[in-house]
């Protein structure tokens, strides 16, 4: 198996640039996996989640107590993003597509190796079954992608996601895109003025400590239990 080409330094996406346009709410996509033009989107309908409205099922909550995954933060950034830019089929066109392409992808690579990307992974013993990736600045959260290869992996990790970002201090999670699964979990559609208002907000700050900093305190302060546990708990405090 071959590995994806890797684009030069030059087609690089500068991580300020990348930073500065989050900070303006606006994101990089592409028309397809081997298109070199990225455009930037600022969409009219904004989708986040609220940290503290983060729909928990029964199922999940069961689901997190037994720690059936294991959850790690940036234990494979990379695996992750191939996992996501993987084709899906579109019930729109009616094939596959992915708007990651090789130049988005090594440009968020880049930004993970400055500390502005990080990934929450998914793992089923050594296999890697789930998880989610995005760009983290100030208190603000952007999710870009997540996918799952087993049964409520994507929903284990934005659960765990959702829990880091409010043990950090975070204040904003961005989702850009409503679909029916983020609506499910609680992510609600606002307007691009009432979006840079949150993000103005988000953006005065800087969070209590990173997620990679919030995940191993999580650990820590469950050693003799379970931290999926804690996470259930904590939803259930919340709702």
């Amino acid at each position: 198996m071959h590995a994806p080409p890797t684009p030069p330094a030059a087609q690089l996406i500068p991580p300020e640039v990348l930073l500065l346009a989050y900070r303006s709410g606006v994101f990089p996509m592409a028309d397809s996996r081997e298109d070199d033009e990225i455009f930037w989107v600022e969409p009219r309908r904004r989708a986040i989640l609220p940290l503290n409205g983060f729909h928990c099922s029964r199922s999940l909550a069961k689901v997190l107590k037994k720690d059936h995954y294991r959850v790690t933060v940036d234990a494979d950034f990379g695996a992750v993003v191939a996992a996501c830019a993987q084709p899906r089929p579109d019930p729109e066109q009616g094939e596959s597509g992915t708007w990651i392409s090789h130049t988005i992808a090594a440009s968020y690579a880049n930004l993970h190796r400055h500390g502005h990307a990080h990934s929450v992974e998914c793992w089923d013993g050594e296999e890697l079954v789930g998880g989610l990736y995005g760009v983290a600045f100030e208190r603000v959260f952007c999710g870009e992608s997540m996918f799952s290869r087993a049964d409520n992996a994507s929903k284990v990790a934005l659960a765990w996601l959702v829990a880091l970002m409010r043990k950090s201090g975070f204040m904003l999670l961005d989702c850009q895109f409503m679909t029916g699964h983020l609506a499910s979990l609680g992510a609600v559609e606002i307007s691009r003025d009432r979006y840079q208002e949150l993000l103005a907000r988000a953006c005065d700050e800087e969070p209590h400590c990173s997620l990679p900093q919030a995940h191993a305190a999580l650990l820590n302060s469950a050693p003799y239990s379970s931290p999926g546990k804690l996470i259930a708990q904590s939803f259930t405090q919340t709702s």
